[in-house]
């Protein structure tokens, strides 16, 4: 198998730990909610499964972990430039509130299909939105564009260093409050947070299992890593998935190679599974989650045959910033199902 590690510096555990403390006034330290998944965690399975409720960010998601520690490593001048950069929805929200912390203007290239909520959310943190056509080559097409005009400074969503060390305190957060956690499930998409969940989690604990989960729909990072090259995958099939946060066509370089040395695999969960696991984590947490942040429970609730045995395993909500439409449609559609049934 091919790896990129050997020319990439992979961000250390001393990073991750500064960056922690770089960013604890803006982003929240997110609590692990005890799931008891009837039949899969709880009482007499011998097994515990959390939440860790990254919706209850600021912003609804993880994202402003990386978009906070790059944006407060700017220099003044760099600041004064602005910022720019290109996203779906979540790391256009992180981006747009940590610039409106240091005072810096944001512009976002979002795609045409991103959710109406994650893009309103942008605009009213006082951010710039420019919109594309839906593939993410588009968004960073315009982006080069735009940073040629004006000098912006660009804001990586996942292949940079120092967003990979700011999604690696979500990491650092899941050993320090579960220590004898076994298992670890992360979304992966880009590849920030897997890339930086796992360097966390395997250079504080070793023996800890971390897998990525990924929508069949969109599983562009599953074959980059069975290969180990990595590959891209066309527009038109990504944006296929509900999962409209994991819809990247391929994994950044630098996040494979954090991939590479520290996940140990990457599952793939189908769109029914993803609605079921979001009526789950409602009845069960009590938190809302979007479609992208419930296919960590959607792996565990339906492909138990693919993960390797434990004991407490934390699923990642990456984010809560649904569609109140598709939530409502998602929430109630078993009762639909149910009542045709009974006809």
């Amino acid at each position: 198998m091919g790896s990129v590690q050997d020319t990439l510096a992979l961000v250390t555990l001393e990073e991750i730990r500064a960056t922690a403390a770089r960013i604890a006034n803006i982003i929240v330290h997110t609590p692990l909610i005890r799931a008891p998944f009837d039949g899969v965690a709880g009482r007499g399975t011998g097994r515990e499964i959390f939440l860790k409720a990254e919706s209850l960010q600021p912003i609804g998601s993880f994202k402003l972990r990386g978009a906070s520690n790059k944006i407060l490593q700017l220099t003044p001048e760099e600041v004064r430039r602005g910022v720019i950069t290109y996203s779906s929805g979540n790391h256009a929200q992180g981006v747009a509130y940590a610039a409106r912390e240091v005072g810096a203007k944001a512009v976002i290239v979002m795609p045409s299909n991103a959710p109406a909520i994650k893009k309103a959310a942008t605009l009213a943190l006082g951010a710039e939105v420019v919109d594309v056509g839906p593939a993410s080559s588009e968004r960073l097409a315009k982006s080069d564009e735009l940073i040629a005009q004006h000098g912006y400074v660009v804001v990586p969503p996942y292949d940079d260093e120092k967003i990979i060390a700011g999604q690696a305190t979500c990491g650092l957060e899941i050993v320090n409050d579960l220590p004898d956690v076994d298992l670890v499930l992360s979304p992966v998409s880009g590849g920030g947070l897997l890339s930086g969940t796992a360097t966390a989690v395997k250079l504080l604990k070793p023996g800890t299992k971390v897998f990525g989960i990924e929508p069949e729909l969109a599983a562009d990072a599953t074959e980059s890593f069975r290969s180990g090259k990595l590959t891209t995958w066309p527009a038109e099939l990504t944006t296929r998935t509900i999962c409209d946060g994991l819809r990247t066509q391929s994994l950044g370089e630098r996040n494979f190679a954090h991939i590479q040395r520290y996940v140990d695999g990457i599952i793939n969960v189908t769109e029914a599974e993803v609605r079921a696991a979001m009526r789950a984590i409602v009845a069960t947490a009590r938190i809302v989650p979007e479609p992208s942040g419930a296919v960590t429970t959607a792996a565990l609730l339906f492909h138990a045959n693919e993960l390797p045995p434990y004991k407490k395993a934390v699923a990642i909500v990456s984010g809560g910033n649904v569609d109140p439409k598709l939530l409502a449609e998602i929430l109630t559609e078993n009762q639909v199902i149910a009542a045709h049934a009974s006809r």
